[in-house]
C-alpha cells in the first residue's frame, strides 16, 4: 500500500482570444499553475471551480462557460507526498486583468514563449500546456 496522499481539484484551463493561457502562484510558491482548488464536500467540480475564480480571481463564471476536458492525474506541485487528480474545464475568455484574492499572489496571462520562462506546476507542465498547445 502506497503512503502517497491524494487531492482532488477542480481547476480551469482559461485561454483569451490571442491563446494566452492564465495562470495563478499561490502566495509562498514558486509554481506558476491553472486556477481552481480543492472541492468541498457536496459540491460538483463544476461548483467547486465556480466558486473557486470567485474567490482568488474575482472572476464570474456561469456552468455553460464551463467546457469539460476530462481528469488529468500527477503529483502535487505545493504538497510533498500527495497526488493529484484535476478536474479540468475550459474556458474561452477575452483578455481581462485578473484580481488575485485569497491565497493567490500573482495571476498572469502567458503567451507560449514566456511560459517557458516561468516555473511551471507539474501538471500544467506535464498534461495541460500540451493540450492547450500541442506545438509546444
Amino acid at each position: 500500500m502506497s503512503n502517497t496522499a491524494h487531492i482532488t481539484v477542480a481547476a480551469a484551463l482559461i485561454l483569451d482570444d490571442r491563446q494566452n493561457i492564465l495562470l495563478v502562484r499561490k502566495a509562498g510558491s514558486p509554481f506558476f499553475m491553472q486556477p481552481g482548488g480543492k472541492i468541498d464536500a457536496g459540491e460538483t467540480p463544476e461548483e467547486a471551480l465556480i466558486r473557486e475564480l470567485h474567490e482568488e480571481l474575482q472572476m464570474e463564471v456561469t456552468q455553460d462557460e464551463l467546457v469539460a476536458m476530462g481528469c488529468f492525474h500527477d503529483i502535487a506541485a505545493n504538497e510533498a507526498q500527495h497526488q493529484l487528480t484535476a478536474h479540468l474545464f475550459g474556458i474561452q475568455r477575452k483578455s481581462f486583468t485578473p484580481i488575485p484574492a485569497a491565497e493567490i499572489e500573482e495571476a498572469r496571462w502567458l503567451s507560449q514563449e514566456a511560459s517557458r520562462e516561468v516555473k511551471l506546476a507539474p501538471l500544467t507542465e506535464h498534461q495541460i500546456l500540451p493540450l492547450a498547445w500541442p506545438s509546444r
